[in-house]
């Protein structure tokens, strides 16, 4: 048995005892070294849920996670004990119809770690140890254990910048500048960005996104009207990257794009309305990005090859008796970006 852990309600996290078996053929044990915490288990933990998700029995977080292996099971190859790997929470099925269609990302019986979608629950992988499966665990050499446990949000930014289409030379703007916007900011200026515009309500954030690479950075918070220049005419924006999950920057992002623009919206906080007069009169292209498959390992090599930096984004890590804490300062965002479980702590 393991230390892991669970939410058992809104506001009520704890720890708890799970099994832990040697792998089978095509598997691997991997001593958890550090693990994330996203934007979905704040909303487990603050809300019990998310939308019509909601929780129905204990569920074990996590799912942004790196470790080491410990043990191997039968006909793995290329994989050592002792190495560091990321290990990909998406797990399709294979052969559901929209697996066959190419889209594992949209699995209908997909197990992605510490998901309450389905019942029972997929539990998570905030825990001492995990077996996982060897296709899904990424060797990460050169890189710290905080920053292969990003290569999960870092993957969810590649997938929506590849939902964007061409991006050389675009001008581009991201709302909301959490993680997954400065993330965005970081994938968008590799795949070719021309200029990037990042919005949020918070200065500290920005100030993050401009490190990032942002070329101008805007509070609408303190300056509503902050993007109207881009507004003006038709607008003048080529992509929107929409992570904050907010009507409002929604809508006036959508103002700013110019005629055949196009949104990739990424924030998840329940439905939104559409500007839709203006949809239509611009032609504007509006796309959902949803998690991600094959980024995952494409997200690993980038930051093994230095040619994305997320260390600036880990901000706090606490040990996993301090769980509570940890979840706290995740929520904090005026002092925390990035807050990861430090499983290596006691």
């Amino acid at each position: 048995m393991v230390q892991a852990l669970f939410a058992h309600a809104a506001r009520d996290l704890r720890l708890g005892e799970t099994d832990v078996t040697a792998p089978a053929a095509g598997e691997v044990l991997v001593t958890l070294a550090r693990g994330g915490i996203c934007g979905s288990d704040l909303s487990y933990f603050k809300n019990g849920g998310f939308g019509t998700v909601r929780l129905r029995e204990p569920m074990i977080l996590g799912h942004e996670v790196a470790g080491h292996v410990a043990a191997l099971g039968q006909g793995v190859t290329g994989l050592s004990v002792g190495d560091l790997v990321a290990i990909s929470p998406s797990r399709p099925c294979g052969h559901c119809v929209e697996c066959l269609r190419g889209l594992p990302n949209e699995c209908l019986n997909m197990r992605f770690y510490g998901s309450a979608m389905p019942f029972p629950h997929i539990q998570g992988a905030f825990r001492e140890q995990i077996v996982a499966d060897a296709g899904n665990c990424i060797p990460a050499a050169g890189l710290s254990a905080g920053e292969a446990a990003m290569a999960e949000p870092l993957a969810v930014c590649l997938h929506a910048v590849r939902q964007a289409g061409v991006m050389v030379g675009a001008r581009v703007l991201v709302t909301g500048c959490g993680p997954i916007g400065v993330l965005t900011i970081l994938a968008a200026r590799r795949a070719g960005a021309g200029e990037i515009i990042a919005t949020d309500i918070a200065d500290n954030v920005l100030e993050m996104a401009r490190a990032a690479g942002a070329d101008v950075v805007l509070n609408t918070a303190t300056n509503p009207d902050a993007l109207a220049p881009y507004q003006a005419g038709k607008g003048s924006l080529d992509v929107l990257f929409e992570c904050s999950g907010a009507q409002a920057a929604l809508a006036s992002g959508i103002a700013a794009l110019r005629p055949r623009g196009r949104v990739v919206q990424l924030g998840l906080s329940g439905d939104m309305t559409l500007p839709m007069m203006q949809v239509t009169a611009k032609e504007i292209s509006i796309t959902g990005s949803f998690r991600f498959h094959e980024e995952f390992a494409t997200a690993v090599r980038l930051m093994q090859a230095g040619l994305i930096d997320v260390k600036p984004l880990i901000t706090h890590s606490y040990a996993l008796a301090d769980f509570q804490a940890a979840f706290e300062m995740a929520l904090d965002r005026s002092q925390s970006m990035k807050v990861q479980i430090d499983f290596g702590q006691v």
